[in-house]
């Protein structure tokens, strides 16, 4: 354009046009950022106030285990000659707390104690109350470790917290279980997610 060349009005108004879609469209720019991140914090907090904590809470107050090695008679129950038999054995005592923390009951259907080996997870399912009294039959010197089971079929009322000993047992060496590599309990609902919860405190050998 030369120097000396003037705008039209015609121009200055196109010009001036042009600079007001130009600012106007900033402004739109500027707006739609603004409601994009007003809306980013309008869903997080719906999502986090409609977060609900699980159904139930737990904690493993404390495990005791018992290694045995065992060697039969030789002889069946009328007394008659049969081969020995000898077998490795840890029985692990776990006193647990349950919590349900829902506004709902929770129905326990199993407890499983999972100790993970060199060769992979070993899992052994906790004694029904029945059984939880052969046990202590068994075995009169673990008498101090016996307290109120935890029976796998409990029923756990909203904000009620159940607590009782589990018992579970292994056909492994003591050398084996002292060379596991983790420990953990799977609590098993009805309708719910499973609770996976792992001790604390060190494993007690009794």
């Amino acid at each position: 354009m030369s120097l000396l060349h003037q705008e039209s009005p015609e121009e200055l108004d196109v010009v001036a046009l042009g600079e007001e879609l130009t600012k106007g469209s900033s402004h739109v720019v500027w707006a739609s950022v603004i409601a994009a991140v007003l809306v980013t914090i309008a869903i997080a907090v719906y999502v986090i106030a409609g977060q609900k904590p699980p159904a139930a809470a737990g904690e493993i107050v404390q495990v005791w285990v018992h290694p045995r090695h065992t060697e039969t008679l030789g002889r069946d129950a009328n007394g008659a000659p049969m081969p020995k038999e000898t077998f490795d054995q840890v029985i692990v005592f776990a006193q647990v707390k349950l919590h349900n923390q829902s506004q709902q009951p929770l129905f326990l259907h199993s407890i499983a104690t999972n100790a993970t080996l060199d060769d992979g997870i070993h899992t052994s399912y906790a004694a029904m109350p029945a059984e939880f009294g052969r046990v202590f039959q068994a075995y009169p010197e673990l008498a101090a470790l016996h307290g109120k089971p935890l029976s796998p079929e409990t029923t756990i009322n909203p904000g009620q917290t159940q607590e009782g000993m589990v018992v579970s047992a292994f056909r492994i060496t003591k050398q084996q279980w002292d060379a596991r590599k983790d420990l953990d309990f799977t609590f098993s609902f009805g309708y719910q997610p499973k609770l996976v919860l792992a001790p604390h405190a060190a494993v007690i050998e009794k």
